[in-house]
């Protein structure tokens, strides 16, 4: 079926057609015919994006993929989760948290580059932010513009890119001569940067196993590869707390000094009194779906027990009391759409 097919499709659907504009409504339909539904909710709707809430990570990128095919490429992004557990001394994947910045930045930068459906499992939907993270801006890079290599090489350091000695991983780059190998965050290859002095000569692809250029680019946005970068306000924060929560000092200080290192995302929920999720940043043209809420509620649920049970069995390892209550990671279910006007 063609998308053009799908507003007359609608028309003889008036249960679906009774839901547009209302504040509330509850809409039963099979599952196989879902990302259908969502499909000709964001053709025939006027409200732009709509936020798909689904159980499950399977669940949300089968649903990205479906709707590909009703509304064309890049009009569904996954909203993804992190994979690792809170207070896990791992970080996300790189790829996560590229896809995740990319997303939030396509929310709030205007219609030309905001997708028409944000599907997102629900631990993506409950997960708070980092700060700042809606202040995230990609790197754009084209052939012919001025582009120190100095400034280049120091915005991908401190956004958590990696130096190389070659360029093979997400996240990496590597410098040699007036050339900047760069695996963007959310990339499916790597680029090089081939510098003429300070103008960007060339922009290619390249291949990992050989390292010989492809294909010529007229474009790159290069994201951030951590959701938590080291500002002035985090690093302020982190300082405070090696007074006020010495068992976790050697954390603070590390943060405090503007240390990237592996899994300093687990200690988010200590540095921001901004617990905003995904909601939060949705603009004021939204809609937000919620697909199978009971399910999703318990999942939820869940989640948040798991976190306290971790909590109160560190709580012990760091002999800080079993009554301590830690920040938490995860926002209950029922508080996501208070402080919204989202139909």
């Amino acid at each position: 079926m063609a998308l053009t097919d799908l507003p007359a499709l609608l028309r003889d659907e008036p249960a679906l057609l009774g839901v547009l504009g209302r504040s509330a409504a509850v809409l039963a339909v099979p599952e196989p015919a879902r990302p259908l539904t969502i499909a000709g909710l964001a053709t025939v709707g006027s409200r732009r994006p709509i936020l798909v809430a689904v159980p499950t990570t399977a669940e949300a990128e089968r649903l990205v993929h479906d709707l590909e095919t009703f509304l064309g490429p890049d009009a569904a992004e996954l909203f993804p989760a992190w994979e690792t557990l809170p207070f896990e001394r791992v970080s996300p994947n790189i790829e996560t948290m590229g896809r995740r910045l990319r997303t939030i930045w396509r929310l709030r930068s205007g219609a030309a580059t905001t997708p028409q459906v944000v599907v997102a499992p629900v631990r993506a939907l409950v997960q708070r932010l980092g700060p700042h993270v809606d202040e995230t801006e990609p790197l754009t890079v084209r052939p012919g513009e001025q582009r120190d290599q100095g400034a280049l090489v120091a915005w991908l350091g401190e956004h958590g890119y990696r130096r190389e000695g070659q360029v093979e991983h997400r996240g990496e780059f590597a410098v040699r001569g007036s050339i900047v190998d760069v695996f963007g965050s959310t990339a499916d290859v790597p680029i090089r940067i081939d510098l003429w002095g300070d103008e960007v000569d060339r922009l290619t692809a390249f291949s990992v196993s050989d390292q010989r250029s492809t294909d010529d680019l007229e474009c790159v946005e290069l994201f951030p590869c951590r959701e938590l970068l080291p500002t002035d306000d985090v690093r302020e924060r982190a300082g405070a707390l090696v007074g006020s929560e010495p068992w976790g000092r050697e954390q603070w200080e590390r943060l405090a000094d503007g240390q990237l290192f592996d899994g300093m995302e687990s200690w988010l929920p200590w540095l921001t009194d901004e617990h905003r999720t995904i909601v939060d940043l949705l603009p004021p043209e939204s809609l937000a779906l919620v697909v199978e809420p009971r399910r999703m509620r318990d999942r939820a649920a869940d989640l948040l027990a798991e976190e306290a049970d971790l909590a109160s069995a560190l709580a012990r390892t760091w002999e800080v009391g079993d009554d301590r209550t830690f920040p938490q990671l995860h926002a209950e279910f029922g508080e996501l759409f208070t402080a919204t006007d989202l139909p």
